[in-house]
C-alpha cells in the first residue's frame, strides 16, 4: 500500500530543515540552518564538535545503561515469585519445553495464560530454550529489554526534539523510577518491557517517515506497532498518541492555515478540524485498524475474566479510574508506598473522594490546553499520560486489582517530558541552569535509591506480600496469598489468622471489586483440616458453598469431611451435585463412583465409572474399577460378554504391566471369562510385584490357590 502523502509540498530549504530536529532546547523552535559566512571556520572546527557530540552521546548511553543495572541488577539473584511466575513460565508445560514449531503455532492460535500476547509467549520460550528455569536468566532478559527501551526513548527524543540533556533526563527518570520496579522485577510482566522496546521503535520510525516519507519508512511503521501489539496489546492507544506527537514536537499542525496565517493564530477546535480531514490523519488509519482488531482479539481471550467484572456498577468503575489517575501522578513525585496488589476502592472510597479527583483531573486538563501556545509539551505530555492510561484505567475491568504500578510503564513518559520541558524553560540564566541541574541530578539519585529498596522487595514471594500488607489496608488479596504460604509451610494457626483477615477485608458476599468470600472460606476449612478440626472445617465448607452454590471445590472437600466423619450419605450427595455441575468431568464420576462402591450401591456405580471412562478413556481407576465391578458382583450387572476383560487389559497396557492391583483386577475378570490358564499366570505376576504389601499378598495367595485347583485338571 502506498502511504499517504503530506499535503504541503517542500522546497529543498524546508526539506533541509526537516532532516534537523523538530524542536530546539527552549522547546519553540529549531534554529536554521547556518548557510554563507562562516561555513569555512565550523569546518575547520566540525571535526572536534562531532567527536565531543559523540563522546557526550556515548557518555549519556552508558550512565543510562549503569543506571538501570544499578537498580535492577539484584533482581538476577531473585526466584521466580508464586504470583503469574507459574502461570506464565515455570508450571507451564508447553512454555517450559522451549521453542518448538508446536509451541510457536500455538502462540499465535491460542492464549497463554489468558492472554493473548504470542511475541511475549515466544520470548519466555526462548528463556527456557536457553536457561531452563534458571529464573536468573529470566531476570537478565528482563532488564536488558528494559535497557533497550530507556536508550531508544532518549535516542528518539533527542532526534526529534534536539533537546539532548532533557532527553536524557526523561529517559533517566523513566529507567529507575521506583514505578517501573514492577514491570521490571517480575518476571510475568515482561510483556512491559518487551512492548516497550517495539514502542520506541515504533516512535522512531514515525520520526523517519514524517522527516522524509516513503513507502518503506511507513510499512516499518505498520511493522514495529504490529510487534508492540502481539507484546502487549495495551499499546492499542498509540496511533492516537502519535497525533499528540504531530501537534508537537513535529508541528505538522503549524503549516501554512489557507488564509495565510501560522495555525498557531488559528483556534485550536478549526485546526482539529482541518486536521481530520488530512492525510495525516489518513495515515493513522491502519494503524487504527489494527488496533481495533487486537483489541477485539484480547477481549475474546479474556471474555471470562472480562466477563466476571460486568456486574460492577459503571459508577464504581469510574470513580475507581479518577481515584487511580490522580494517585498515579501523586506516585510519580511521591513514590512511597508502593505495592504489588492495591484493592480496588471504587466502592470503598466516598463519592466525594472521586468526585474531587475528577475535578482535580478537569482542571489540570484545561490549564493544559490553555498553555498550548506557550507550552505545547504541557498538553502533549498530559493528553499522552491520560490517553495511554484509558486501556487499563478499570473501564473495562480485568481481574481485582483497583491499579497497579505496571500500568503506568508507558503513560508516565508523558508527564516526564512535561515536567522536564517546563523546568527547562525556566533555564533562563546560567544561575537557573545550575540550579536546575543539581536539582535533576539529587531527584534522579533519590529514585536510584528507592527503586533499589523497591526492587528488594521482589527477592522472594512473601517478603513480597509481607510488605504490601505493611504499605496497604483491608488487602484480602495480600493476607490470601500470606496465608497461602504460610499454610505450605506448615504454621497453620497464622495461616487461619490471615485467612480470617482476609475476610474482614473482603465483603460478606460475593462481589467483583473483592476477593471472593466463598474462597476464602474453603481456604479457611482447608486450613482447620490441615488441624485436624473436622468440625471447624466443614462449617466453612458450608459456608463458602452457601456463599457459591456452585463452588465445586468447596463440595469436594466437605464431602470428604463428611466421609471422615462416617456420613457417606451426605458424601454422595455432596459428590452428585459436583458431577451434575458443568463442566463435566471425568475425575468428578470417578470419584463418586468410588463412593458409590464403598456403599455398596453397584449398579450406581458402574453407571459414573461408564461415565468416567467415556470422559477420560485412559483413566486407569476407572477402567480398573468397572472391570472389577463387572467381574465381581452378582445380579444384572456381572459381565459375560468380555467387556471386563478389555478394560482390565486397557488398565493394565497404560500401567505397563506393573501395577499388581490391576494385574489382580484382570486375573479375576480372565477367572469370570473362563480363561483360567491367564487368570492364574497374571495372578502369579500380581504376587510377584506384591512384596511389600502384606494384605494384597494374602488375597493374592488365596485366589492363587482357587485359579491353581480351577486350571488343575
Amino acid at each position: 500500500m502506498q502511504p499517504p502523502q503530506p499535503t504541503v509540498v517542500l522546497t529543498a530549504t524546508e526539506s533541509e530543515k526537516l532532516c534537523r530536529p523538530f524542536v530546539g532546547e527552549s522547546g519553540i523552535a529549531a534554529p536554521p540552518v547556518n548557510s554563507g559566512v562562516g561555513n569555512y571556520a565550523r569546518n575547520i572546527t566540525g571535526s572536534t564538535a562531532n567527536r565531543f557530540a559523540r563522546l557526550r552521546l556515548a557518555g549519556i548511553h552508558l550512565v543510562l545503561a549503569a543506571l538501570t543495572w544499578c537498580v535492577f541488577s539484584q533482581t538476577i539473584d531473585h526466584p521466580f515469585v508464586n504470583y503469574d511466575d507459574q502461570n506464565y513460565v515455570y508450571q507451564n508445560p508447553r512454555i517450559a519445553a522451549g521453542l518448538t514449531w508446536s509451541g510457536t503455532i500455538a502462540a499465535f492460535t491460542q492464549t497463554h495464560a489468558r492472554n493473548w500476547h504470542p511475541l511475549t509467549t515466544l520470548s519466555h520460550m526462548l528463556d527456557c530454550q536457553l536457561f531452563g528455569l534458571n529464573p536468573a536468566g529470566h531476570h537478565l532478559t528482563n532488564i536488558l529489554l528494559h535497557t533497550v527501551a530507556v536508550l531508544l526513548l532518549f535516542a528518539v527524543l533527542n532526534a526529534i526534539s534536539g533537546a539532548f540533556w532533557r532527553s536524557a533526563a526523561v529517559a533517566a527518570i523513566f529507567a529507575i523510577h521506583p514505578l517501573r520496579v514492577e514491570s521490571v522485577a517480575w518476571i510475568a510482566e515482561r510483556k512491559d518491557v518487551l512492548s516497550g522496546v517495539f514502542f520506541m521503535l515504533t516512535l522512531t520510525a514515525y520520526a523517519w517517515y514524517v522527516r522524509w516519507p516513503t513507502r518503506r519508512r511507513y510499512i516499518a511503521v505498520i511493522a514495529s506497532f504490529a510487534l508492540a501489539l502481539m507484546a502487549k496489546p495495551t499499546v492499542i492507544m498509540l496511533p492516537v498518541l502519535l497525533f499528540l506527537l504531530d501537534y508537537w514536537p513535529f508541528r505538522r499542525l503549524t503549516m501554512m492555515s489557507d488564509d495565510g496565517r501560522p495555525n498557531g493564530d488559528v483556534p485550536f477546535l478549526r485546526q482539529l478540524a482541518r486536521f481530520g480531514r488530512s492525510t495525516i490523519f489518513l495515515e493513522k488509519i491502519p494503524l487504527a485498524v489494527l488496533s481495533v482488531a487486537v483489541g477485539i482479539i484480547t477481549l475474546v481471550a479474556q471474555r471470562y475474566t472480562v466477563g466476571y467484572s460486568e456486574s460492577i456498577p459503571l459508577t464504581s468503575k469510574v470513580s475507581n479510574a479518577f481515584i487511580a489517575i490522580v494517585t498515579y501522578v501523586e506516585q510519580m513525585f511521591w513514590p512511597a508506598k508502593l505495592a504489588v496488589f492495591y484493592p480496588n476502592w471504587g466502592d470503598r472510597e466516598p463519592a466525594m473522594v472521586a468526585v474531587v479527583a475528577a475535578l482535580l483531573l478537569g482542571a489540570i486538563t484545561a490549564l493544559a490546553i490553555g498553555a498550548r501556545r506557550r507550552a505545547p509539551y504541557v498538553v502533549v505530555g498530559w493528553l499522552w499520560y491520560l490517553i495511554a492510561l484509558l486501556p487499563v484505567i478499570g473501564l473495562v475491568q480485568v481481574g481485582l486489582q483497583g491499579r497497579a504500578d505496571r500500568y503506568t510503564y508507558l503513560p508516565q513518559i508523558g508527564l516526564y517530558i512535561a515536567v522536564v520541558w517546563a523546568l527547562g524553560d525556566l533555564c533562563r540564566t546560567r544561575v537557573h541552569r545550575r540550579v536546575i541541574t543539581a536539582v535533576t541530578i539529587a531527584v534522579i539519585i533519590l529514585l536510584t535509591w528507592r527503586a533499589s529498596i523497591q526492587a528488594a522487595f521482589w527477592r522472594d514471594t512473601e517478603t513480597l506480600w509481607a510488605h504490601a500488607l505493611r504499605v496497604t489496608e483491608s488487602n484480602d488479596v495480600a493476607h490470601y496469598n500470606v496465608a497461602g504460604l504460610l499454610l505450605d509451610r506448615g504454621r497453620l494457626d497464622e495461616a487461619i489468622q490471615h485467612y480470617q483477615a482476609a475476610l474482614r477485608a473482603s465483603s460478606d458476599h460475593e462481589s467483583r471489586t473483592h476477593l471472593s468470600p466463598g474462597i476464602v472460606q474453603n481456604a479457611l476449612g482447608n486450613a482447620f483440616a490441615r488441624k485436624n478440626d473436622i468440625n471447624a472445617a466443614t462449617l466453612h465448607y458450608r459456608r463458602a458453598i452457601e456463599l457459591r452454590p456452585d463452588f465445586s471445590d468447596a463440595r469436594v472437600n466437605l464431602s470428604a469431611m463428611l466421609l471422615r466423619q462416617g456420613d457417606i450419605a451426605g458424601a454422595i450427595a455432596e459428590y452428585e451435585k459436583v458431577a451434575s455441575t458443568p463442566p463435566e468431568d471425568g475425575l468428578s464420576h470417578e470419584r463418586l463412583a468410588d463412593m458409590l462402591l464403598k456403599a455398596k450401591r453397584y449398579p450406581e456405580a458402574v453407571t459414573h465409572y461408564r461415565r468416567a471412562v467415556e470422559l477420560t478413556p485412559n483413566s486407569v481407576n476407572a477402567l480398573s474399577g468397572l472391570s472389577w465391578l463387572l467381574a465381581t458382583n452378582s445380579g444384572s450387572v456381572v459381565d459375560r460378554s468380555g467387556e471386563g476383560v478389555r478394560l482390565a487389559e486397557r488398565a493394565n497396557e497404560l500401567t505397563h504391566g506393573n501395577d499388581p492391583v490391576v494385574l489382580r483386577i484382570l486375573a479375576v475378570n480372565y477367572a469370570v471369562a473362563g480363561r483360567k490358564r491367564d487368570a492364574l499366570t497374571t495372578a502369579e505376576r500380581a504376587l510377584s510385584l506384591a512384596r511389600t504389601n502384606s494384605a494384597l499378598v494374602q488375597v493374592l495367595t488365596q485366589e492363587l490357590e482357587s485359579y491353581r485347583a480351577k486350571a488343575s485338571p
